[in-house]
């Protein structure tokens, strides 16, 4: 991811695909989370890494809570 973020620095456009998410969104300025083929949350990368539900959905628990309602 390294050689991601001197690419970003020098203002290159990337849009990356990473199973990582923590590592992705540290290194990102948005993030968009999927969920079964549809955008379940999108924003700014520190936005997305200090949320609640998308800790708790990332971390194994029951994700459904987190799907209901979002668009």
């Amino acid at each position: 991811l390294e050689t991601l973020v001197q690419l970003r620095d020098q203002g290159l456009t990337i849009l990356l695909v990473e199973q990582n998410a923590r590592a992705a969104l540290q290194v990102a300025d948005r993030g968009y989370v999927l969920e079964t083929g549809r955008m379940v949350m999108e924003g700014a990368a520190g936005d997305l890494l200090a949320d609640h539900d998308l800790k708790r959905a990332y971390l194994g628990r029951d994700y459904r809570d987190f799907c209901e309602g979002r668009t």
